[in-house]
């Protein structure tokens, strides 16, 4: 066959015939045999005639723009096969370079090894009439429609099972990212999914030339990030990690993969109140890591035990974590005179909070633990004493309370209620208890939420944390109502003369101590003998000589750990760190003493219970005075009031008056 131009024109008849226009008339195409052109010269006007809208997307795609025939992606059109989709090897024409680079990657392998799910050009840039330039916002390749793209396979839960891939979500991830919400508001400097993984080349991570691969994150993250790499790579984890260590820390291990967050963010890994234990803690107290590469192995826990971790670990964005006194890229060994914790550098890294360390003061050791480990000698002796006391002290408790609930439930006797009373704390005295009872429960609430943030009934408490101080004001308030309460108790026994006479009466005697083996004693069945007491009992002088005590030792390491800068600038380190264990272990001894011992005298002793309302209304029962302390109860009597004795000393109103205020009856 010749064209009108004389050119012969070869045509297969064959496989023509199983082409897509086997079935149209040459003049379909051709018009008219005067006006038959070479295929060549086939414009893409002609095509339209029966692809009007394909010929209209190519038109205004980036290969119309470039004058690209219909032929050069389809081939001869008398023999245009019906295949669904452009093969490799036609992009290959003008797109050697991507082509063979994504042969190369994972996705192009997958394609050879004929799999169904393997994706090819226009699975990424679209169908092969609308393509466009990746700058074009309409673009499926560009930059803020790319997580989208990717999305297509890799949001896929059943696609990520069938082949295996460990990453869940992590298109989802990276929009809640810093970069993927930066690239949604328009930023088109931050990073997408090609900036990091490659485009056309896309390689798995194991793979050494991979982008993602170990050892060459710090190099993709630097393209964005120039002065934080190379200042990483200078640090004892770059250098590290140059050396070949497979456990240093690259970007990823540190920031996260997709979902990288702003320091700020609360969800962040390197958010201030998180970087320490959850990014830090990670590799530094991993036992593995430390008997590997010698590292302390007190680093982690002397930090979580110390003020700053336990705030950190409620939430407190303000106070030192391990980027304060490290560094956060520019970590180095503390030997190195770069080093922010060098012997040289210490004195400015601690100054940044507490002023005139290293000038004022002597800075010693930091990582400190308290309650375990190595410690000063001083703090090693609190701690071995308290880790006596306490358990010798409440099992005591346990025991003597435990034998008197039990030894009065099997004698019970019918109580015989006659709802006298008898005048037991006056109102100054009922002030200083109500001032107790306010701060006692708060100071015990507060103070062990600091030491066990985590905890469940903590968290409520520190919802705040990352905004004020919120659990330190309530604890420190609590702190000034306790010692309120105590001194305005000291002035009104100082100023007050016959109230006095509750010191004399508070005074341990050795009846006291005979009275606790005879309580034994008949506890135990050794004797049928009650036991009976004067105005106090041992359980209530010991009680009482031990809050006042366990006050001055709460309120002196209480304004040591308060005041830190004071302590430091006037007292060794070793003492903040004697204060550290002193408030906490009393703290323990206080409270449980408090739920074993008091709440048993006032609360759950079967003589008084539902509640002893001394503490209400000053009054005690008659009755349980009568049982317990029958002398006692007989002076009062002899008073005819049935307040007071007929002797100063043994008054029974702390005031030695009567509830109306007039002076002892006498008989």
């Amino acid at each position: 066959m010749t064209s009108a131009s004389g050119k012969s024109i070869s045509i297969d008849p064959a496989r023509h015939a199983a082409s897509v226009h086997g079935t149209l008339d040459c003049n379909d195409c051709h018009k008219t045999i005067k006006d038959f052109p070479h295929p060549s010269k086939i414009v893409k006007v002609q095509c339209a005639t029966c692809h009007a809208d394909e010929a209209s997307h190519a038109s205004a795609s980036i290969h119309g723009a470039a004058d690209v025939t219909c032929q050069s992606c389809h081939g001869d059109p008398h023999e245009v096969a019906a295949a669904a989709q452009t093969k490799l090897a036609k992009c290959a024409q003008c797109h050697a370079d991507e082509v063979k680079q994504f042969r190369q990657s994972i996705h192009g392998q997958a394609a050879v090894a004929g799999d169904p799910d393997a994706p090819d050009c226009v699975s990424c840039h679209g169908p092969a009439h609308q393509i466009q330039v990746s700058s074009d916002a309409a673009s499926p390749v560009a930059k803020n429609n790319l997580p989208g793209t990717c999305a297509f396979c890799h949001s896929n839960q059943e696609f990520l099972s069938r082949h295996k891939i460990p990453f869940a979500r992590p298109v989802e991830l990276y929009r809640q990212s810093v970069h993927g919400r930066a690239v949604a508001d328009g930023d088109g400097a931050a990073a997408s999914c090609s900036d990091c993984h490659g485009s056309h080349g896309i390689l798995p991570s194991q793979d050494a030339r991979s982008k993602v691969n170990h050892w060459n994150i710090a190099v993709t993250c630097g393209h964005c990030h120039a002065d934080i790499a190379r200042t990483y790579l200078e640090s004892v984890h770059g250098q590290a990690m140059k050396a070949g260590v497979s456990a240093a820390p690259a970007c990823s291990d540190c920031h996260g993969e997709h979902l990288i967050l702003g320091p700020k963010d609360r969800g962040s890994l390197v958010n201030a109140a998180r970087v320490s234990m959850a990014t830090c803690g990670r590799c530094h107290s991993d036992e593995r890591l430390a008997l590997r590469y010698n590292l302390p192995s007190d680093r982690v826990p002397s930090y979580a035990d110390s003020y700053h971790g336990l705030a950190s670990r409620g939430g407190s964005q303000s106070v030192a974590n391990c980027g304060s006194c490290h560094g956060v890229h520019n970590i180095f060994p503390s030997t190195d005179s770069r080093s922010t914790v060098n012997a040289a550098n210490l004195g400015k890294t601690c100054g940044n909070c507490h002023a005139g360390a290293g000038d004022h003061f002597v800075i010693g050791p930091v990582h400190v633990q308290t309650t375990t480990g190595p410690a000063h000698p001083v703090v090693k002796w609190i701690r071995w004493t308290y880790l006596a006391l306490i358990p010798m002290t409440l099992g005591f408790m346990i025991l003597h309370n435990l034998l008197d609930l039990l030894s009065k439930l099997i004698r019970r006797q019918p109580r015989h209620e006659t709802g006298g009373q008898v005048s037991r704390m006056n109102l100054h005295f009922r002030i200083a208890h109500w001032g107790v009872i306010l701060s006692f429960p708060a100071l015990v609430f507060t103070g062990f939420a600091l030491k066990y943030p985590e905890a469940w009934w903590a968290r409520p408490l520190l919802l705040w944390e990352g905004h004020c101080a919120f659990r330190g004001l309530v604890h420190r308030s609590a702190a000034v109502v306790l010692i309120a309460a105590t001194v305005y108790h000291v002035i009104h026994l100082a100023v007050n003369r016959r109230d006095r006479l509750f010191l004399k009466a508070m005074l341990p005697q050795l009846k006291d101590a005979t009275d606790l083996v005879q309580v034994f004693s008949h506890n135990l069945g050794l004797t049928k003998i009650e036991p009976q007491f004067a105005k106090f009992n041992y359980a209530e002088k010991v009680e009482y000589w031990a809050f006042m005590w366990g006050t001055v030792v709460m309120t002196i390491s209480g304004f040591l750990l308060w005041f830190n800068n004071f302590t430091l600038r006037h007292f060794p380190k070793w003492v903040s760190d004697a204060a550290t264990a002193v408030h906490y272990y009393e703290a323990l001894l206080a409270t449980f003493s408090i739920l074993l011992w008091h709440f048993y005298m006032v609360i759950f002793d079967p003589l008084v219970y539902p509640m002893d309302t001394a503490w209400i209304n000053g009054k005690a029962s008659a009755d349980h005075l009568r049982h317990s302390r029958p002398a006692y109860l007989r002076a009062l009597e002899r008073a005819h009031l049935a307040e007071l004795p007929t002797e100063p000393s043994d008054y029974g109103d702390e005031q030695g008056g009567t509830s109306s205020g007039n002076p002892p009856a006498k008989t």
